[in-house]
């Protein structure tokens, strides 16, 4: 009996992790497209972008963890069809495995714009990205998303030259409103930034050209307007896809037998009533448990509240919670923004539905707890920080 997991990222060695500790002995092939074993993505803008962190730090085991647990890690070696039907795979090199069961952990993939841009996903992006920081002057940045920001503050602890291009009236708009986006423009023209909102870009060519005619020059032009889940595999062997690949809360696809996990899973969640995909790091962690044991045919839901974080300059920031679109109707802030130390959130009808705490620390539990609660909360007391947090439902 063969278990084969399709990718080669932290989900991907998450899982092969929560299976041998979960008392799964039989045969286990991990399948990767990139060269190297599974490593984590989130220094790759942050730490290891600035030089602060070795390489070795970055992968989730080294090579002898796998062969202690024999995992069979096939690196450079994708999975390029899922036959169903005979329950095989076939692999890039040509090669067909037999499983029993089968974790799609293929991630996601960066959108890409017309002409010569950078693009900030694999290790070999990041390492691409700091060479360029290192003898630029200048560069240009598309999209003041989480990578883009992020990448925005590693060029200017580099001493590097920043145009932050960004179609929406606000960084992180989408995600975080019009007022704490406006707190993250604020940040980084704090720290030099040449941030342009409402942009539209027309051309990348020695630079970049914007609908308006506008020229911006620059050594090096990297974008960052977000990924797409990487369905391919799912598509067309006939799951349901939908946005990611379509799971249940135990993350088994619409096929008993194959599961997906991180980035490219849009799971139904057990307390939010709805499916979601989540494209961070934790996700990626804590879905290869609960996958694991449904591929073990054991009892297993995943109902953790989506968890981000980020490291921007002197900022340090976490969320927790899940806003749907349009649902949040109250922003309430305990702190002070200018200060850049307070805890920002999201209403909805009354109720805490998500919580971002900024330079505050040891909260994200009571976060959680609030919005677990489903509960009223009083908005006087949540903006009192001298009001524990677990005394703030009505």
């Amino acid at each position: 009996m063969t278990y084969v997991i399709a990718g080669g990222g932290l989900a991907a060695a998450k899982a092969a992790e929560a299976l041998r500790e979960q008392g799964y002995d039989g045969r286990l092939v991990l399948a990767g497209a990139e060269p190297h074993l599974p490593y984590e993505r989130p220094p790759l803008s942050k730490s290891y972008l600035q030089g602060k962190s070795e390489r070795d730090k970055i992968f989730v085991h080294d090579a002898a963890w796998y062969a202690e647990q024999q995992v069979e890690v096939l690196t450079g070696t994708s999975v390029t069809a899922v036959d169903r039907a005979a329950h095989q795979v076939t692999l890039s090199d040509g090669a067909r495995l037999d499983y029993a069961k089968l974790l799609l952990a293929t991630g996601a993939t960066p959108r890409r714009l017309p002409g010569d841009a950078l693009y900030l996903r694999s290790v070999d992006d990041s390492e691409r990205i700091r060479d360029v920081l290192a003898r630029a002057s200048r560069v240009v940045i598309i999209g003041a998303g989480w990578i883009g920001l992020e990448v925005a503050a590693a060029a200017r602890a580099a001493g590097v030259e920043v145009t932050l291009l960004e179609s929406d009236g606000a960084p992180l708009l989408r995600v975080l409103g019009p007022r704490l986006g406006a707190a993250f423009a604020d940040l980084h023209r704090d720290h030099g930034v040449d941030l342009r909102l409402g942009v539209k870009v027309e051309e990348i060519a020695g630079g970049v050209r914007l609908a308006d005619g506008t020229r911006v020059e620059a050594d090096a032009v990297i974008a960052g307007i977000g990924v797409e889940p990487d369905t391919r595999l799912a598509v067309a062997a006939g799951l349901k896809v939908d946005d990611g690949v379509v799971v249940d809360a135990s993350l088994r696809t619409s096929d008993p037998d194959v599961f997906a996990a991180g980035d490219v899973a849009r799971a139904y969640h057990p307390l939010l009533g709805t499916h979601i995909r989540v494209e961070h790091w934790a996700n990626a962690l804590n879905q290869p448990a609960v996958a694991a044991a449904a591929m073990l045919d054991k009892e297993a839901s995943y109902d953790r509240l989506p968890y981000f974080y980020t490291d921007q300059y002197d900022l340090g920031m976490e969320y927790t919670g899940y806003v749907r679109p349009g649902e949040a109707d109250d922003v309430v802030i305990r702190g002070d923004l200018d200060s850049r130390e307070y805890i920002a959130f999201w209403l909805a009808e009354g109720r805490v539905v998500a919580g971002m705490n900024v330079n505050v620390w040891d909260v994200t539990d009571d976060i959680k707890t609030l919005i677990r609660a489903a509960a009223p909360a009083d908005r006087a007391k949540l903006a009192d920080p001298s009001v524990p947090l677990t005394e703030t439902l009505a």
